[in-house]
């Protein structure tokens, strides 16, 4: 089974110029995704390929403060969302951090 144009879409970061593309597997059904070089973005641009442009997050750029994580505090985090009130729990913790 062969991918028409319509089946893939092409994705280039305007913050480096980076790309891929990517579609469904026609036997699987699977999500895949391929890095793609500039001359490959333009090649599939040009026979009729969908074009999505997209940027990276502001987030990756805040400055960041503090410890980095460890997989245990994903854990305590994680264990932390199991209960309804996580989020009073959460704050309360911050609360405390700040004010000792």
């Amino acid at each position: 089974m062969q991918l028409k144009a319509a089946d893939l879409t092409v994705r280039v970061c305007s913050d480096d110029d980076t790309g891929s593309y990517c579609f469904r597997c026609p036997s699987c059904e699977r999500a895949v995704a391929k890095d793609a070089s500039r001359r490959i973005v333009d090649l599939l641009v040009s026979s009729g390929v969908r074009l999505q442009v997209w940027r990276r997050p502001a987030e990756l750029l805040e400055p960041r403060v503090g410890p980095a994580l460890t997989p245990d505090d994903l854990l305590d985090f994680h264990l932390l969302l199991r209960d309804d009130d996580w989020f009073a729990a959460l704050s309360e913790m911050v609360r405390r951090e700040l004010h000792g």
